[in-house]
């Protein structure tokens, strides 16, 4: 139960983990050759995936303490095999947590769990199956007006500027999956700015590459972060409410076996990856697009080809490129022998263009037939619960902005991308359009 395993949450699997790895790993270290493979530069890693992909396919990078692996076949193969391959270190801290930021952790009361994605068999299931009598596509198309309203309003406060420009991002992507995910778990929308202060703490603290000090604020933001989620769920059982913290409470007074803390710790992983991801996505979607005119030009002239060009944008640019493993045996991925306790870097940004599976992988094309064999969703038992819903909006806002302002276009300003072990987050998304 969660309450019993807290501590796999925040155990940094890299340095500290490899002391304790039966495999000497100075032997990777001298004169290395990464193949052009940075694990935190995500400005554009797709030729050192193609690399990878052709010259190691499973590498061992000392930088990070993991074993980077980049063949679709061989990704899907791990995701498969939950047993052998354990996803306990999904959610663990890249870097260690200095002193300060596990003092003001622990003196916090800090111990969220998982959600879903760090947890394993049994619990993993028992959670999984009554998280999705909640997480129903009957609550999604309920939100839908709402979704399509707030897009509405977004674009016409984007559109007003007279300078006619933007940053889609910022204007349109920021705030909508927020104030989606907040509203599905029953939360003023107004808290918007905090909760995404407290979600991009999370993100730099779980996949960052931060020092101890740059920790110390971060650790502040989780406490208060799991501090809310908690009392989200004290309110649900003493108010209950139209919200998914309220059906889950539900279902548990009904005999469903979930603990108090087991749902807050669901609440602690929706309200980050229910939004962050999926401004993402939405934000990849207009930047993607928008760079293929021809692409963004025919979903404008038919938007019944919004959900194709959706699939492809996952493919080709999906907003999660990296996730972790930890394999429990000695074993073997791709030839490659494995010891007991290794972490794993599956890089599903590479398997989603590798040549063996997409022909011309590097070309957008939202005519593709397999697109949807992309894995940026995970696979396997883990696979994304909440896919219907990042894809609903993603649908909503391009459906919305084709027909406002099928003008838009990106200024041709550079775009950079945050640095991250797993997130392809753009930092903004300039664009312009005409009168």
């Amino acid at each position: 139960m969660a309450a019993s395993r807290t501590d796999l949450h925040e155990a940094a699997p890299s340095r500290a983990a490899d002391a304790a790895c039966p495999v000497d790993h100075t032997a990777f270290t001298a004169g290395a050759d990464h193949h052009g493979y940075e694990p935190f530069d995500m400005t554009d890693p797709f030729p050192a995936y193609e690399r990878l992909r052709r010259e190691e396919p499973v590498m061992y990078d000392e930088r990070v303490g993991l074993w980077v692996v980049t063949r679709w076949a061989d990704v899907r193969a791990v995701f498969d095999d939950w047993e052998t391959f354990s996803s306990e270190n999904a959610q663990a801290p890249v870097r260690e947590r200095g002193p300060e930021a596990t003092r003001i952790m622990k003196e916090g009361g800090f111990t969220a769990y998982s959600g879903l994605s760090a947890r394993i068999p049994p619990d993993h299931t028992r959670i999984r199956a009554i998280a999705q009598r909640a997480f129903t596509p009957r609550r999604f198309k309920a939100l839908e007006p709402t979704i399509r309203e707030n897009t509405r309003a977004a674009l016409r406060r984007m559109l007003a500027t007279p300078e006619r420009q933007g940053d889609f991002l910022r204007d349109i992507a920021f705030d909508i999956p927020t104030i989606t995910i907040l509203t599905l778990l029953g939360v003023d929308p107004a808290m918007v700015p905090t909760y995404k202060r407290w979600s991009d703490s999370r993100g730099a603290m779980t996949w960052g590459d931060l020092s101890d000090e740059q920790q110390i604020p971060h650790a502040h933001n989780l406490v208060e972060y799991w501090q809310e989620c908690q009392r989200l769920v004290v309110e649900a059982h003493q108010e209950g409410g139209d919200s998914l913290i309220a059906d889950l409470v539900e279902a548990q007074g009904a005999g469903a076996e979930i603990t108090d803390h087991e749902i807050a710790s669901l609440c602690y992983s929706l309200l980050f990856a229910g939004h962050e991801t999926t401004t993402t996505l939405i934000a990849n979607s207009i930047r993607v697009l928008l760079g293929h005119r021809a692409a963004w030009e025919a979903i404008v002239a038919d938007p019944s080809r919004i959900p194709s060009a959706i699939d492809e944008v996952l493919r080709y640019s999906g907003s999660i490129v990296a996730w972790r493993r930890k394999a429990l045996r000695d074993t073997e991925i791709g030839g490659v022998s494995i010891p007991e306790g290794a972490g794993i870097l599956l890089v599903m940004g590479s398997a989603n263009r590798d040549e063996d599976v997409f022909a011309h992988p590097d070309v957008f094309d939202i005519d593709r037939t397999d697109a949807r064999n992309h894995m940026s969703f995970g696979y396997g038992i883990h696979y994304c619960l909440g896919n219907m819903l990042a894809k609903l909006q993603d649908r909503i806002v391009l459906e919305e902005t084709a027909a406002a302002v099928p003008s838009l276009r990106l200024t041709g300003a550079p775009i950079a991308f945050g640095e991250n072990l797993s997130f392809r987050v753009p930092t903004s998304v300039p664009v312009t359009w005409e009168a």
